[in-house]
């Protein structure tokens, strides 16, 4: 598939964050708070995107480019840890969601599912299409996160297909259906591109992260952590950034007044990902509920940002505090070895990293645990 006009863009410019051939992750290069303390699980994981745990501790790895679907074993402590490939050559299966036994993944174009994935990871079975004909259109945002809420729906973002393009509801929305596929409902709309939404313990509220467009300059917009309150609200892609920037282009349509604002702003072309709550308590207290970000990375800001992992604090009134830096060194200046795709913290309360420009799965400890 030929690179996007943006992409193709950003490698004329020479501004795209590296998409270099699988290395050895440079862990000597990361930094964790104090008491933190970071491993490698396993680097045979090319182009590690979105996780998932299954019943039995199986970790489930979506990827990107490189089409296939993972599973590890032994990452729990039962053993050493050992990395199946239990799907292939499907289009850009970034999104994974394990559910009744059964897992779910992404396609551009649909859901498939693997049946009783746990027991047969040595020959897994044949994906069966579950979902088809979902919006698509050749162009950006097309690969999907995926997750199923409490409420027992699957839940699917249909991406921008553009860095800025005003195409209505068909697109840059989130909607979600029954596991079969059916009842399919809109949830959300305005949402340019998430890669990551989660819910809130104890209170079930969906929160979401989503990148801001593109060639508006190194500083603006600010990728944004939204809250979900009542189905249906926009967010106001593609008449409004940000909260407070109208669109060069169609701001002029919609007051930015008439969308739901972000609940915190996360930066500039930072490409927040995967977020999870942490509901562990091997963490310090001062991490407990917190929301952890994966920080993917710019590829079109003069000077790269990202390229981390976060965690944001709540305050009394459940409002997001500014986000402070977890693990950082994926990046040495201008060069970046490896980018945070997704977190995924464990019931030991450890949490899992996935890199998918190093290929690996990293696993974020605090004190004597693993």
């Amino acid at each position: 598939m030929p690179p996007t006009p943006l992409r193709a863009a950003c490698i004329l410019l020479g501004l795209c964050a590296p998409a270099a051939a699988h290395a050895a992750p440079r862990m000597d290069l990361l930094r964790v708070p104090d008491g933190f303390s970071i491993t490698l699980v396993s680097d045979h994981v090319p182009n590690a995107r979105a996780m998932a745990r299954g019943a039995r501790g199986t970790i489930f790895v979506g990827s990107r480019a490189a089409g296939n679907v993972y599973a590890l074993t032994g990452v729990d402590g039962g053993g050493p840890v050992r990395v199946y490939t239990i799907a292939h050559g499907l289009d850009m299966p970034v999104g994974v969601a394990y559910h009744d036994g059964d897992l779910y993944v992404s396609d551009t174009k649909r859901i498939v599912v693997l049946r009783a994935i746990e027991d047969h990871l040595d020959a897994p079975p044949r994906p069966q299409v579950v979902v088809d004909g979902l919006p698509y259109r050749d162009g950006d945002h097309s690969w999907k996160f995926i997750a199923f809420g409490p409420d027992n729906r699957l839940y699917v973002p249909i991406g921008a297909p553009c860095n800025i393009c005003d195409v209505g509801h068909d697109y840059a929305r989130l909607i979600s259906m029954a596991p079969d596929g059916t009842d399919r409902r809109d949830v959300a709309y305005g949402i340019r591109n998430t890669v990551g939404f989660t819910w809130q313990p104890g209170t079930d509220t969906l929160w979401f992260t989503d990148n801001g467009r593109d060639m508006m300059g190194d500083d603006v917009p600010s990728d944004e952590l939204d809250r979900l309150d009542t189905p249906g609200q926009s967010f106001g892609y593609p008449y409004c950034h940000q909260g407070n920037i109208p669109d060069p282009q169609f701001g002029s349509q919609h007051a930015c007044s008439e969308f739901t604002p972000p609940a915190l702003l996360l930066g500039a072309h930072v490409a927040a990902l995967g977020l999870r709550f942490y509901e562990g308590s091997a963490f310090p207290a001062a991490y407990h509920g917190n929301l952890m970000i994966a920080e993917h990375g710019s590829w079109n800001r003069s000077q790269l940002s990202g390229y981390q992992v976060v965690s944001v604090h709540f305050g009394p009134d459940n409002t997001p505090r500014p986000p402070t830096v977890l693990v950082s060194g994926f990046r040495q200046g201008q060069s970046a070895w490896g980018r945070p795709a997704d977190v995924l913290p464990l019931p030991d309360g450890s949490m899992l990293i996935s890199d998918d420009l190093a290929g690996a799965v990293y696993r974020l400890s605090y004190g004597t645990g693993r």
